[in-house]
């Protein structure tokens, strides 16, 4: 079957998915090495051992095993309610059963910038698995594999509980949970009252006031009453675990509670990160690999100086969709000193983390101009493999969702002029 235009915007299925398709297609997946394909999908069981030891190690400071400030740093602008279930010895064990790594495609292989545990794309995946392996094409994953993968979570169905914050990704849920089963329902988080059922939640854990019956659903969690992934830990869905991963002062914790193989991998494939703080450093102290007494000296850093990516960490409106992302070397430099001066100014509300900035190599891809003849595109590469956990605590690679973007887009996210495709060995 070849992949037509026309084929590919008729099949979209009724209600559409993700912005109703609004984005450019492809006649054909991204093609990988079988290199990057073997890295890639051996990323799961380390990033699901890593989870595990960010909420033991959140624990231990929490109790004072280690040092407080860890705890502290990360219950920074989350509600009292949040912070108690948290830390409550019930929850031990609750870890997110998606993982979603965002990896941008480098001439130095793969870099992951961020980690996502309430990710988006689980049905626009799953369905452009389908459609790419349908007309011949040997995807990751398979056609069943993103399916799988989810019904895994809900082995026995259950509720798939979206927010009006998260409408956007609606219809590819809705769509997800027909191809399961009448067992799998999504229903609004707004309304939703805990029935009994197992829950998927799809709202991030910043929007917990639209939704009513969210603490009563925690205490159900706690208790055993309720099977809900990701669970009620706001700390598992901050950004900083990455720049934390490179903290001097953790280096022998990581040491102590990652096994070498995976902690090495992780420090191969995460960018180097710093926890923004403002507090003054000794006289003869610098920040690492930054060759600067303060931030105040970074702020002022010249656009050579500044490839760099400043991030708000979590637990607010602009933590998703790039929004709260800015790239030192695009700015001027009188908007990169305002961002990184404004993200000083407000770390005791919101934690902010800078990271080392990794340019995306240029490859080239097949699209469809609108009258459904083809071009070349020049672009940078996206790469988001969904590993999903089952119940036994086994974790499986279900397919990987590629975003292209024009050569000029410095940040890679779903927009109308890029690209969504899956992937394949070729």
């Amino acid at each position: 079957m070849e992949l037509s235009l026309s084929k590919l915007r008729a099949g979209l299925p009724k209600g559409g998915l993700f912005g109703g398709g609004a984005w450019r297609w492809s006649p054909e997946p991204l093609r990988l090495s079988r290199a990057e394909v073997r890295w890639m999908m051996s990323l799961g069981h380390p990033l699901a051992k890593f989870q595990q030891a960010c909420d033991a190690l959140y624990r231990k400071s929490a109790t004072g095993k280690l040092p407080r400030w860890l705890a502290e740093l990360l219950d920074v602008g989350k509600p009292d309610w949040m912070v108690r279930w948290q830390r409550d010895a019930r929850t031990v064990g609750q870890l997110p059963r998606v993982i979603r790594p965002d990896l941008i495609l480098t001439e130095q292989g793969l870099t992951l910038t961020e980690l996502d545990s309430v990710p988006g794309g689980i049905g626009v995946t799953a369905w452009l698995s389908q459609v790419y392996a349908e007309a011949g094409f040997e995807i990751l994953g398979g056609p069943q594999g993103m399916l799988d993968g989810f019904r895994s979570l809900l082995p026995r169905g259950g509720a798939v509980v979206v927010s009006e914050e998260a409408a956007d990704y609606r219809p590819e849920m809705v769509w997800l949970s027909r191809q399961l089963g009448a067992a799998w329902e999504v229903v609004a988080a707004e309304t939703y009252q805990p029935d009994g059922r197992d829950m998927y939640r799809f709202f991030e854990l910043f929007d917990w006031q639209s939704v009513p019956a969210v603490e009563s659903m925690a205490a159900m969690a706690a208790d055993g009453r309720l099977g809900v992934t990701p669970p009620f830990k706001p700390h598992l869905e901050d950004k900083l675990w990455l720049a934390l991963l490179w903290s001097p002062s953790l280096k022998r914790v990581w040491e102590q509670c990652l096994r070498g193989s995976h902690l090495q991998r992780l420090r191969e494939v995460v960018p180097f990160g710093w926890v923004l703080d403002p507090t003054p450093l000794p006289a003869q102290a610098s920040l690492p690999r930054l060759d600067a007494h303060s931030w105040h000296e970074v702020a002022n850093f010249s656009q050579n100086e500044r490839q760099l990516v400043l991030k708000i960490s979590g637990f607010h409106e602009t933590a998703w969709g790039s929004r709260g992302v800015f790239i030192g070397h695009d700015l001027s430099a009188a908007e990169w000193s305002e961002r990184l001066t404004h993200a000083l100014d407000s770390v005791g509300d919101h934690p902010w983390m800078v990271q080392k900035f990794h340019e995306g190599r240029h490859i080239e891809h097949p699209v469809f101009r609108d009258d459904g003849s083809v071009e070349l595109m020049q672009g940078r590469v996206r790469l988001c493999p969904y590993f999903f956990t089952d119940a036994a605590g086994v974790t499986s690679f279900g397919g990987c969702l590629a975003t292209i973007v024009p050569t000029d887009k410095k940040k890679i996210h779903g927009m109308s002029d890029g690209i969504l495709v899956p992937c394949m060995i070729g």
